[in-house]
C-alpha cells in the first residue's frame, strides 16, 4: 500500500494528468515517477528514488521553491504543462499529512513570469468558427485582452501569425481541418467551453454589446477565458479590465508575407531584432512602451484622425528638446508597471517587486511637472491617468524595508516605524539575543572558563559551548545535552526559557510582518485600474518620445498626409539601410505617383538597388500610417488601405509547395485582395519558371493592375523582363523607372539612382 504522502500525491496527480506537478515538499518542489523521468534531463538536475510503500522506490526529483522561477520556464518552454502544487497549512499545525492543493497549472501560453523577451507580448490565443471566424488573444502577464472577427481565413491566419502565440487554442474538429494551427503549441478544448459565454459576460459586463456585435470572437473569447480561469484556479485576474478589439476599417491588416518581407519586427536572417524597422524606431526607455511600439508597429492606422493625432505629438516633442530630454530621463527609472500589476492581480508580488512598482510611482509627480511645463496642450492630455497614485506610493515606500529579502516570509520586509506592534515584537527579539551576549560574559566570569561561548542550531536550539578541556569547570545546574570530537554542549533553565520567549516573538514578527504585507498588497490590488492607466500613459509617451528622439537624431520630417492618391516623396530613404551604412553614403531617391502615373515598371542589373528601393517606398508608407516622421526632405503620402508585397524566391516543403506555387500563390492572394487604395510591391514576378512562362505571367499581371478600371493599385514592379517596359505605351498609368549604372571602360558603378525611363541593357 502506498505511503500517505503517496496517496495525497497520486490524488492529486489525478486532477492534472496532462502536466508535471510540482509537489511542494518544505524546501522543495518534488517530481516523482514519468513527471521526474520527463522533467531530470530537462531541467539538467540528478534523478534520484524515494520509499512508495510495500519496498518500491518510485524515481524522484526536485528543485528548490525559491529556484522556481529559473525552472519552471525551461519546463513550459519545452512544450510541458506545469501544475504548482503548494503546502496550504502550516506544518507545524497540522496533526497529519499536510493539505495541499494545486494553486495554478503553467503552459506555453499562461507563463507570466521570467518571460522569454520583455519587449514583446506573451500571448495565449483561441480561435473558434461558425459561419465567420472568431478570434481572442490574452496576455496573462499585462491584462491585454481582445477579440477579432473575420469572415476570411487568410486574414485569420495572417493575424494570428502576427500575434505568434506561445500557445493556440481550438476544438479539435477545428485543428483536424486547419494544418495551419500544427505550427503552433495547440490545445484542444471541447465545444461546449466556447458555448458558455455567460462567466465572461458577467465578467466584462461593460463590454456585453460588443460581444453581442461579434458573436463568434465572443465564443472564441468564452473558451479562452473558461481556459485561464481553469489554469489559474480561478484567480481573480483584477488586472484584465476589459476586452477591446479592431476592425480592417481601424487598422491596416498586413499579412505574414509583407511583415516578413519589410522587416518589421523579425529579420529575414532569423528571429533578431537587428536590421529590423524595429530596431530604428524602438529608442523607448520601458520595457511596456517597446511592447506597445511593436503593437502599433503591425498594425498601421487607416483613419486620418488617429494618425494626425499621433503626428502632432511627435511633432511636438521634436519641437521641445528639453522636455523630450527630461521625459526620456524619467522614464529610465520606470518598471514595468504592466507586468508589476499582474504579479499583483495574481498575488505572487513581493516586497522587492511592490517597491519597484513604488518607485516607479513616485516619478508621476516629476512626469506631471515636465508635461505641466510643456507648451504642447496634446501632450498634457496625459495629466489625469497620471493623478490619484501618490498616497499608494508614498504608502508602499513608508511600509517596505528597502533591503527586503525575496521571500515574503523570512521577515525584514516591513520598514521600521511603519507598524507599532511590528517595532514592539522587534525590541523583544533584540532584548533576547543582548540577554544571550550577556549571558556569556556573566557565565566567562562566573565558571572561569575564558573560552566559553553561546551558540544555537535548529536542532537543540540555543546552547552553552565548553572545550573538553574546561569540562571540570562546569557548574552543576549546567545539563549536558551534546558531546562533540573536542567539546561538550549544555543548557540551563534559565537559558531555555529565554530561548522560548525569543523563538516565540522572531515567529510572531514574520507572521505580523507577511500580515502586513499582505495588507499593502490588497491597497496596491485596489488601485490596479488606476495603475494601468498611469501604465498605459507611460507606454505612449515613451513611444512619442522615442520617435521624437528617432526623428531628431536620423533627420527624418513629417508626412503630409493626403486623399487624392498621390504619393510624393522628395529625397527618401530606407530607414534601416541608412543605419547600416556611414553618414552620407546612402543615396535619397524621389518617389512620384498618382492615379494618372501608378504602375511602375522598374529595370535594371541585380544588386544595383531596386528591392531597396521598392520597400524603402513602403517603409516609409508604413511609417506615415503609424504616425511617425520618416526619413526624406518632404513627403506626400497618399493613405492607403493595404500593404502587400511579393518579393524573394522560396519553397514550402512542409505544405508541398514548390518556389513557383508559393509565388503563384502569394501573387494570387495579392490580386484577389487589393484595391485601388493598396500599395503593391513585386520583384521578379515569374522568374520561379521558365523564362517564356515568367515573361507571360508577369506581362499578365501588370496588364491585369493597369488595364482593369476597378483596381489600379499603386504598384512598384521590378523586372528583369525589359519587355514590360513596351507597356508604358500601350497601358494607361504605367510608367517606367530604371536605375542608374555609369560604365568605366569594363567597370560597371551601380549608381542607386531611380531615373525615370527604361534601361537599356542587363549588364
Amino acid at each position: 500500500m502506498a505511503t500517505p504522502m503517496m496517496q495525497q500525491y497520486q490524488s492529486l496527480k489525478q486532477q492534472a494528468p496532462d502536466a508535471i506537478l510540482f509537489f511542494r515538499l518544505g524546501d522543495f518542489y518534488e517530481m516523482f515517477g514519468a513527471d521526474a523521468e520527463l522533467a531530470a534531463p530537462i531541467l539538467e538536475i540528478a534523478l534520484t528514488g524515494r520509499d512508495a510503500g510495500e519496498g518500491q522506490r518510485m524515481p524522484m526529483c526536485g528543485v528548490p521553491f525559491h529556484a522556481l522561477d529559473n525552472y519552471l520556464p525551461k519546463l513550459v518552454m519545452a512544450g510541458h504543462k506545469v501544475a504548482i502544487c503548494e503546502q496550504v497549512e502550516d506544518p507545524a499545525a497540522s496533526k497529519g499529512i499536510v493539505r495541499r492543493e494545486i494553486i495554478r497549472i503553467v503552459s506555453p501560453g499562461t507563463l507570466t513570469d521570467t518571460l522569454p523577451d520583455e519587449d514583446d507580448h506573451h500571448y495565449l490565443a483561441a480561435i473558434y468558427y461558425e459561419l465567420e471566424w472568431g478570434l481572442a488573444f490574452a496576455d496573462l502577464s499585462t491584462g491585454v485582452f481582445t477579440i477579432f472577427q473575420t469572415s476570411s481565413d487568410e486574414i485569420l491566419f495572417a493575424e494570428i501569425a502576427r500575434l505568434h502565440p506561445a500557445e493556440l487554442v481550438a476544438t479539435e474538429e477545428l485543428m483536424k481541418k486547419n494544418r495551419r494551427c500544427a505550427a503552433y503549441y495547440c490545445t484542444r478544448r471541447e465545444k461546449k467551453s466556447f458555448k458558455q459565454t455567460a462567466a465572461l459576460r458577467e465578467r466584462f459586463a461593460q463590454q456585453d454589446r460588443l460581444l453581442a456585435e461579434l458573436d463568434c470572437a465572443a465564443q472564441a473569447a468564452a473558451g479562452l477565458w473558461s481556459y485561464i480561469q481553469e489554469m489559474t484556479c480561478s484567480a481573480d485576474l483584477a488586472h484584465f479590465l476589459a476586452i477591446s478589439t479592431y476592425t480592417d476599417e481601424e487598422c491596416m491588416l498586413l499579412d505574414q508575407w509583407t511583415r516578413r518581407n519589410l522587416e518589421l519586427s523579425e529579420s529575414l536572417r532569423g528571429k533578431d531584432r537587428k536590421g529590423t524597422l524595429f530596431e530604428v524606431l524602438n529608442l523607448t526607455k520601458t520595457a511596456f512602451g517597446a511592447r506597445l511600439l511593436r503593437t502599433w508597429l503591425e498594425q498601421p492606422l487607416l483613419r486620418e484622425a488617429a494618425i494626425q493625432q499621433r503626428l502632432d505629438r511627435v511633432e511636438d516633442l521634436v519641437n521641445d528638446a528639453f522636455a523630450r530630454a527630461d521625459l526620456a530621463k524619467l522614464l529610465t527609472g520606470v518598471y514595468d508597471l504592466e507586468r508589476l500589476t499582474a504579479k499583483v492581480s495574481y498575488g505572487s508580488v513581493n516586497a522587492r517587486e511592490l517597491l519597484s512598482l513604488a518607485h516607479t510611482l513616485r516619478q508621476l509627480p516629476p512626469f506631471r511637472s515636465v508635461l505641466e511645463g510643456s507648451v504642447s496642450q496634446r501632450l498634457q492630455a496625459y495629466l489625469p491617468a497620471l493623478c490619484g497614485l501618490d498616497e499608494l506610493a508614498q504608502h508602499l515606500t513608508e511600509g517596505i524595508h528597502p533591503e527586503a529579502p525575496v521571500s515574503t516570509k523570512e521577515g525584514g520586509i516591513i520598514r521600521p516605524g511603519f507598524s507599532q506592534p511590528i517595532d514592539a515584537l522587534r525590541e523583544i527579539a533584540a532584548g533576547g539575543k543582548n540577554f544571550l551576549t550577556r549571558l556569556e560574559t556573566s557565565e566567562r566570569e562566573r565558571t572561569g572558563i575564558r573560552s566559553l561561548k553561546v551558540g544555537f542550531n535548529k536542532v537543540f536550539g540555543y546552547y552553552l559551548e565548553v572545550t573538553h578541556a574546561n569540562t571540570q569547570s562546569v557548574p552543576p545546574d549546567y545539563q549536558r545535552k551534546q558531546t562533540l570530537a573536542n567539546a561538550e554542549r549544555y543548557i540551563t533553565a534559565e537559558l531555555k526559557a529565554y530561548e522560548q520567549k525569543i523563538l516565540e516573538s522572531e515567529s510572531r514578527l514574520t507572521e505580523m510582518e507577511y500580515e502586513e504585507f499582505l495588507k499593502l498588497r490588497d491597497q496596491t490590488r485596489s488601485a490596479i485600474p488606476r495603475i494601468l492607466r498611469a501604465a498605459k500613459a507611460l507606454a505612449e509617451i515613451d513611444v512619442f518620445v522615442s520617435w521624437a528622439e528617432a526623428a531628431a537624431r536620423y533627420h527624418y520630417v513629417r508626412p503630409q498626409l493626403r486623399t487624392d492618391g498621390i504619393i510624393s516623396i522628395t529625397e527618401g530613404r530606407h530607414p534601416v539601410v541608412e543605419q547600416v551604412l556611414e553618414t552620407g553614403v546612402f543615396v535619397p531617391n524621389d518617389t512620384q505617383m498618382s492615379p494618372g502615373q501608378h504602375l511602375a515598371v522598374i529595370t535594371g542589373p541585380n544588386m544595383a538597388g531596386k528591392s531597396t528601393y521598392m520597400r524603402q517606398v513602403a517603409l516609409l508608407v508604413l511609417m506615415a500610417h503609424i504616425g511617425s516622421f520618416i526619413p526624406a526632405e518632404k513627403a506626400s503620402i497618399a493613405l492607403v488601405d493595404r500593404i502587400f508585397t511579393r518579393v524573394g524566391a522560396s519553397d514550402d516543403l512542409a505544405g508541398g509547395q514548390s518556389t513557383f506555387m508559393v509565388e503563384m500563390r502569394e501573387v494570387a492572394h495579392i490580386l484577389s485582395n487589393a484595391t485601388a487604395r493598396s500599395l503593391l510591391i513585386f520583384d521578379e514576378v515569374g522568374r520561379g519558371t521558365s523564362t517564356y512562362d515568367g515573361l507571360s505571367i508577369a506581362w499578365a499581371v501588370v496588364e491585369y493592375l493597369a488595364g482593369q478600371r476597378a483596381l489600379q493599385s499603386k504598384t512598384l514592379f521590378a523586372t528583369h523582363y525589359h519587355e514590360l517596359t513596351q507597356l508604358a505605351e500601350q497601358l494607361p498609368g504605367v510608367f517606367n523607372l530604371h536605375v542608374g549604372v555609369k560604365e568605366r571602360g569594363e567597370d560597371v558603378v551601380f549608381l542607386h539612382k531611380i531615373l525615370p525611363g527604361g534601361a537599356d541593357r542587363s549588364y
